[in-house]
């Protein structure tokens, strides 16, 4: 299991640092254009932490090495739709964590309402319409552009508690990753001051 937390307004900075570590290829297939530092900066300050959910995986070092971003529609004839993105650092690929982030956030939005939820990626990103194909959904290719839609199912009693149980993995995973990393941060005071 891959611990995958929510994200707040607090992880913001760390949502910035991992979207500008992103090569430029990678902000081209993340954003459907190569995403300058600015136009990243302005995305990450305009996140809506109160509407969407955002989703990250961290290392054990506290690096944001992945992360999804499930945006909820805020036009009324799509009121049950949710769009998802998502990256993937280069040095954490291969290991599923952009499946396993299209599958918490499917759960998520299933668990919230939502009935549709949608993918618009560049026809280049192999990657990314097949994690959406491999999970049922539709895939409708528009010249360079690509749109997978995937109906969700009803909520039920097992996927909230599935829901809720991973929520806590996660957060205990990341509190414990925080107190080793103070461990050890302390540890190398100590030795500093034995050696100093």
């Amino acid at each position: 299991m891959v611990p995958i937390r929510s994200l707040g307004t607090n992880h913001r900075e760390r949502i910035a640092a991992h979207l500008l570590s992103l090569d430029p290829n990678d902000r081209y297939l993340r954003f459907g254009y190569i995403a300058h530092d600015e136009q990243i900066q302005r995305y990450v300050y305009g996140l809506d932490f109160e509407r969407d959910e955002i989703f990250g995986i961290y290392n054990r070092r506290l690096h944001l090495i992945a992360m999804a971003h499930l945006a909820y529609a805020d036009v009324a004839s799509c009121e049950s739709c949710a769009e998802f993105g998502v990256s993937v650092l280069s040095s954490s690929r291969g290991r599923g964590y952009g499946a396993r982030l299209f599958e918490r956030a499917a759960m998520h939005a299933a668990n919230d309402g939502i009935r549709h939820m949608l993918v618009h990626a560049l026809s280049e990103n192999a990657v990314m319409l097949t994690i959406a194909r491999k999970a049922g959904a539709q895939v409708v290719r528009k010249g360079s552009d690509s749109e997978a839609y995937l109906e969700l199912p009803a909520s039920t009693i097992d996927s909230r508690l599935a829901e809720m149980v991973e929520e806590a993995v996660a957060q205990t995973d990341y509190r414990m990753k925080v107190q080793v990393k103070r461990f050890w941060r302390f540890l190398a005071g100590v030795k500093a001051i034995r050696r100093g």
